[in-house]
């Protein structure tokens, strides 16, 4: 590259957006799902493949299609970048509507310029509202008549997590403790640090989930990593790429589980009792890897990036290597497609839904930039047996985000179960929350 004029270079990242350079998918996107996905050979490119359905919103009437004997309404619209849910106690529903804060030192270089326009094209440009706010369905109609600010002023809030009375937010850079009482529309008081969180000047990975344990005495928060496969060098990656375990009493964070490229929704499975976690790959090795994925998450667990992925398969542009670490890289449970940017996950304990769905888990897939066809862009299912293990294929449960042009006209993120049972869905571009419910 070094021999090649900067405006040549230009011109090919300029392609890479327009014309979506770069490999096409070998395979079919449903042979990167499931327990043995199929892994063929990297195919690196001097420029990556840059596929996004540009971002356009949601035409006036129009939704999303919802899987055979489910209906979908808006729960909530006109919200701005909703990302992530937690459903309160008594029914309440906090979206935290947020985005990437300041990032100087990333997306630098040529590489960088074409990912900083790719994520501007696919609504990912916007800036953070830094709040999250309250919905309340209080004539349980499925829509949220009530609407208010509950906490703002916030630093790219994304998980959320309470233990009795006090409300946990995890910034882009530190976990926060709020005083909450059941029925507050608003929390006014400051809020209280109790562990920083791996952020900085790069912060390539931002968003930042959190769950408590059962008994309150922990909390995991989930660090993605500061680069592709450690391109900013290793220094940089210090507790990233990771689930951290936090005493909310004290602050003192350990490292829980490591190897995670970019970790987002962290769920606890209802019969095993282990921690889950939904985990976005590495890019730029081909439309054909790497497969996204959800894994119970062990105490000292080692998952592999950056020097390997899917267990022990060496990813040859990491030097040096640590062959020892590599054998210890633990393969992942179970496969959610090549780039399908997978973050929501939520394991389904409700009754509302049918039963096929109890114990299973949704898993709200973002959608790609990165393969060519386009993968994601929905959310899915995956059934459970009664060892807590997936038992069967991944099956859609609501699609219709991109349009025959190719445009996105939503993107879903965070999921989760309203008070009810039934499904809500953050939708990021379409800046909606939706409800699934059983159609009547």
């Amino acid at each position: 590259m070094s021999g090649t004029p900067l405006p040549l270079l230009l011109a090919a990242a300029l392609a890479s957006l327009t014309a979506a350079c770069g490999d096409t998918a070998k395979l079919p996107i449903e042979e990167s799902y499931g327990r043995q996905p199929t892994l063929p050979p990297p195919n690196e490119s001097m420029i990556p493949t840059v596929h996004i359905a540009p971002a356009k919103g949601w035409p006036d009437g129009a939704k999303p299609t919802a899987a055979p004997g489910l209906a979908v309404n808006a729960f909530a619209s006109g919200l701005d970048h909703p990302r992530w849910l937690h459903v309160l106690p008594n029914g309440d529903v906090l979206v935290a509507e947020t985005n990437a804060p300041p990032k100087p030192e990333d997306n630098k270089g040529i590489r960088g310029w074409v990912m900083k326009k790719g994520m501007k094209r696919a609504g990912a440009g916007v800036p953070s509202a830094n709040r999250i706010s309250l919905l309340r369905d209080a004539d349980g109609d499925g829509v949220a008549e009530t609407r208010s600010v509950f906490l703002e002023g916030l630093n790219s809030p994304f998980g959320m997590a309470l233990v009795g009375d006090t409300l946990y937010v995890a910034n882009t850079d530190a976990v926060m403790r709020f005083p909450y009482h059941e029925g507050d529309m608003r929390i006014d008081a400051k809020g209280e640090k109790v562990a920083d969180l791996p952020g900085g000047p790069i912060n390539h990975h931002w968003t930042k989930d959190l769950i408590a344990s059962r008994d309150g005495s922990r909390l995991y928060a989930t660090v993605g990593s500061n680069s592709n496969v450690a391109e900013n060098g290793m220094e940089n990656e210090v507790n990233r790429a990771a689930v951290l375990e936090i005493d909310p009493q004290t602050g003192a964070t350990r490292l829980f589980a490591s190897g995670l490229r970019n970790p987002n929704g962290l769920s606890w499975q209802p019969q095993s009792g282990a921690l889950w976690v939904a985990v976005n790959e590495r890019d730029e090795i081909g439309s054909d890897l790497v497969p996204d994925y959800m894994t119970s998450v062990k105490d000292g667990g080692f998952y592999g990036w950056p020097y390997s992925y899917y267990g022990q398969h060496v990813d040859e542009r990491v030097q040096p290597q640590k062959p020892e670490l590599v054998a210890k890289a633990l393969v992942p449970d179970y496969a959610l497609g090549a780039h399908t940017a997978s973050l929501g996950l939520t394991f389904y304990q409700g009754d509302l839904l049918p039963e096929r769905y109890r114990n299973g888990a949704f898993v709200g897939q973002h959608g790609s930039w990165n393969r060519k066809p386009r993968s994601g862009y929905k959310v899915i299912f995956v059934p459970f047996d009664m060892s807590g293990q997936p038992a069967g294929d991944a099956q859609d449960v609501l699609t219709g985000f991109v349009n025959d042009d190719g445009d996105a006209l939503g993107r879903p993120v965070g999921v989760a179960v309203d008070k009810p049972g039934a499904l809500l869905v953050a939708d990021d571009v379409g800046n909606t929350v939706w409800r699934v419910a059983p159609a009547r």
